[in-house]
């Protein structure tokens, strides 16, 4: 088993603490020393700027899996050159009726170097990926590879 920490940490600063205005501004520190700024959604009264937990729980899923897909097809001897994906979630009622990322859709490009594989081998590959995946494992979210 492994644990994983994230230090987050916010402070009013200076601003009235009403729900309309208090401060969303934070910042979330990982063990490794980096430090990534964090808000709200805009849609929340949210800085524009800095990363938002939605944008980061998509991020989470579309790493994820890209690093499960790296890693088979490394084991498969496929040479993958480049990996870009245009992951959009979305935001919906679950069916509790509350608020969730209820979809996350990727969208992976993948450059392979020498042999390529078939659509059927790559169809594989991202079944696994999305099989394998920690953070897909983790979650209730639809997650689909287009």
């Amino acid at each position: 088993m492994s644990e994983h920490v994230v230090d987050v940490s916010w402070s009013r600063g200076e601003h009235e603490f009403t729900y309309q205005t208090y401060n969303r501004d934070h910042e979330w520190r990982f063990d490794g020393g980096v430090t990534v700024p964090g808000s709200a959604n805009p849609a929340y009264l949210g800085n524009p700027g800095p990363v938002d937990p939605e944008e980061a729980f998509v991020a989470a899923l579309s790493s994820c899996h890209m690093l499960t897909f790296l890693s088979i097809a490394a084991k498969k001897r496929l040479v993958v050159d480049a990996y870009d994906d245009h992951a959009v979630g979305v935001m919906a009622k679950n069916e509790r009726g509350k608020l969730a990322i209820t979809q996350v859709t990727l969208h992976p490009k993948i450059v392979f170097a020498g042999e390529q594989p078939d659509a059927e081998t790559l169809a594989k590959i991202h079944h696994l990926s999305h099989e394998e995946c920690f953070i897909a494992n983790s979650v209730t979210t639809e997650i689909i590879v287009a």
